[in-house]
């Protein structure tokens, strides 16, 4: 099978998806020409014009509001906020508005947009463009939430996100960009709440998401090394979330760490650690431990950052911590 880019698959899934819908557009900052700042969008605007690529004022929330009113006319809006980071000038359209509409108009319309937005540290552009911030989205009923760790997923779950009705919020990570795996040139979409066995192993159960899928398949692999088979979960969507395959894990292994690159303290893991507790508890043998960021700004110095990004040393030692007692 043929090896892409993570870039190149979500580009690939907006061209399919643009091609077979004429309602599905872009919109943001420097998306047309320029091609966006990660070029997701390179070569997009020859193809499909102004019209279906279009450029914006620098204003997050005037992106987002002009999406959700699209969208509720009829349209497939697609979004992109250049930094994830810069979703918190969005905040009222994608959280009061994007979110709470299909409810509070009892049903009788929908917002289904994609917005897209590249989160995580790694590249050195410090406290303003590194967060992740993919629990803030968790938390607000009304929005779906996809974090592709492959180019496969990156490719089948935005065009299954461009198809749902509900407004997405669709977390990339800007060090995946130029990362190379096997994507499929026939058509394919990935379903929501499908969580993906990366690693299969009866030793333990690594539940990791986004880039941290990597340094957690990294760290399976050291640990193979030493004795301990690992099973790495990918949940793939946040929202809907699926509890069926990792409790299914958890009753394989009993024993968890959840890796996130996000803030430790109400972040992804501490939602996904409740939903282990409720769905597997009594199948554990140890406490549940999470390797995830510290509760600092993202630093701008190079060391400084790796030391608050989980990498694959702390995976291995919370790993060993539990299966070996060290």
């Amino acid at each position: 099978m043929r090896e892409i880019t993570y870039r190149e698959a979500l580009r690939e899934a907006l061209i399919e998806e643009m091609r077979r819908d004429e309602r599905v557009f872009l919109l943001g900052e420097d998306i047309g020409p320029y091609g966006g700042a990660f070029q997701v969008t390179q070569g997009l605007i020859e193809e499909f014009g102004p019209e279906r690529v279009r450029d914006t004022p620098i204003s997050e929330s005037a992106i987002v509001g002009t999406a959700v009113g699209a969208a509720m006319t009829g349209m497939r809006p697609v979004a992109e906020i250049m930094f994830g980071d810069l979703t918190a000038l969005a905040m009222d359209q994608i959280c009061n508005q994007a979110a709470k509409i299909h409810y509070m108009f009892g049903g009788q319309a929908n917002v289904p947009m994609v917005l897209r937005t590249p989160f995580g540290g790694g590249v050195n552009i410090a406290a303003h463009h590194s967060q992740s911030l993919e629990a803030w989205f968790m938390h607000t009923p009304g929005l779906e939430v996809a974090t592709p760790s492959t180019p496969y997923d990156a490719k089948g779950l935005l065009k299954t996100a461009i198809r749902r009705d509900n407004p997405v919020i669709f977390c990339e990570h800007k060090v995946l960009y130029p990362k190379k795996g096997p994507v499929p040139e026939e058509e394919y979409t990935i379903p929501f709440g499908a969580a993906d066995v990366k690693r299969e192993g009866g030793d333990i159960t690594i539940i990791a998401t986004l880039n941290m899928v990597h340094k957690a398949l990294a760290a399976a692999d050291r640990l193979a090394e030493d004795g301990v088979d690992a099973e790495v979960i990918d949940p793939r969507t946040l929202v809907p979330l699926d509890r069926k395959t990792i409790a299914e894990s958890v009753m394989k292994t009993h024993k968890v760490v959840i890796v996130t690159e996000d803030c430790k303290t109400g972040g992804v893991s501490a939602e996904l650690m409740a939903v282990v507790m409720e769905e597997a508890f009594d199948y554990l043998d140890a406490p549940i431990k999470r390797v995830a960021g510290t509760d600092t700004p993202i630093p701008f110095s190079p060391p400084l950052e790796g030391f608050v990004i989980p990498d694959e040393d702390r995976i291995i030692r919370a790993v060993r911590e539990i299966v070996k007692g060290e």
